[in-house]
Protein backbone atom coordinates (compact mmCIF):
# COMPACT_ATOMS: atom_id res chain seq x y z
CA UNK A 1 0.00 0.00 0.00
CA UNK A 2 1.19 3.22 -1.09
CA UNK A 3 1.24 6.54 1.01
CA UNK A 4 1.08 9.55 0.27
CA UNK A 5 4.19 10.84 0.50
CA UNK A 6 5.34 7.88 -2.25
CA UNK A 7 2.55 9.52 -4.27
CA UNK A 8 3.86 12.78 -4.27
CA UNK A 9 7.27 11.80 -4.88
CA UNK A 10 6.26 9.65 -7.65
CA UNK A 11 4.86 13.14 -9.44
CA UNK A 12 8.15 14.73 -8.52
CA UNK A 13 9.93 12.26 -10.38
CA UNK A 14 7.71 11.72 -13.64
CA UNK A 15 6.48 15.33 -13.69
CA UNK A 16 3.07 14.92 -14.59
CA UNK A 17 0.78 11.47 -14.70
CA UNK A 18 -2.50 9.77 -14.86
CA UNK A 19 -3.88 7.87 -11.63
CA UNK A 20 -4.05 4.75 -13.42
CA UNK A 21 -0.58 4.99 -14.55
CA UNK A 22 0.44 5.78 -10.28
CA UNK A 23 -1.86 3.34 -9.25
CA UNK A 24 -0.14 0.81 -11.43
CA UNK A 25 3.38 2.11 -10.41
CA UNK A 26 2.59 2.03 -6.84
CA UNK A 27 0.79 -1.55 -6.95
CA UNK A 28 -2.01 0.18 -5.36
CA UNK A 29 -5.98 -0.02 -6.07
CA UNK A 30 -7.03 2.98 -8.18
CA UNK A 31 -10.05 4.15 -5.67
CA UNK A 32 -7.32 5.00 -3.15
CA UNK A 33 -4.64 6.73 -5.55
CA UNK A 34 -7.62 8.72 -6.99
CA UNK A 35 -8.43 9.76 -2.80
CA UNK A 36 -4.88 10.45 -2.74
CA UNK A 37 -4.82 13.15 -5.51
CA UNK A 38 -7.69 14.91 -4.36
CA UNK A 39 -5.84 14.99 -0.59
CA UNK A 40 -2.83 15.96 -2.38
CA UNK A 41 -5.13 18.74 -4.44
CA UNK A 42 -6.98 19.96 -1.25
CA UNK A 43 -3.29 20.60 0.38
CA UNK A 44 -2.54 22.69 -2.38
CA UNK A 45 0.52 20.27 -3.54
CA UNK A 46 -1.10 18.76 -6.67
CA UNK A 47 -2.87 20.13 -9.56
CA UNK A 48 -5.56 18.34 -11.71
CA UNK A 49 -5.06 18.85 -15.42
CA UNK A 50 -7.83 17.86 -18.04
CA UNK A 51 -7.25 17.94 -22.04
CA UNK A 52 -9.36 20.65 -23.88
CA UNK A 53 -12.40 19.14 -26.19
CA UNK A 54 -10.73 20.80 -29.08
CA UNK A 55 -7.85 17.71 -29.32
CA UNK A 56 -10.51 15.51 -30.48
CA UNK A 57 -9.13 14.49 -34.16
CA UNK A 58 -13.16 14.32 -35.65
CA UNK A 59 -14.45 16.67 -33.06
CA UNK A 60 -17.23 14.58 -32.10
CA UNK A 61 -16.63 14.13 -28.73
CA UNK A 62 -20.07 15.12 -27.92
CA UNK A 63 -21.30 12.08 -29.53
CA UNK A 64 -18.88 9.85 -28.79
CA UNK A 65 -20.36 6.22 -27.63
CA UNK A 66 -17.09 5.95 -25.34
CA UNK A 67 -18.67 8.89 -23.24
CA UNK A 68 -15.62 11.03 -23.40
CA UNK A 69 -13.23 8.54 -22.66
CA UNK A 70 -10.77 10.32 -25.18
CA UNK A 71 -10.22 13.11 -22.99
CA UNK A 72 -7.21 12.18 -20.11
CA UNK A 73 -6.93 13.73 -16.55
CA UNK A 74 -3.20 14.26 -15.39
CA UNK A 75 -1.44 14.89 -12.35
CA UNK A 76 1.22 16.77 -11.51
CA UNK A 77 2.56 18.88 -8.30
CA UNK A 78 1.95 22.74 -8.40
Amino acid sequence: MASLIQVRDLLALRGRMEAAQISQTLNTPQPMINAMLKQLESMGKAVRIQEEPDGCLSGSCKSCPEGKACLREWWALR
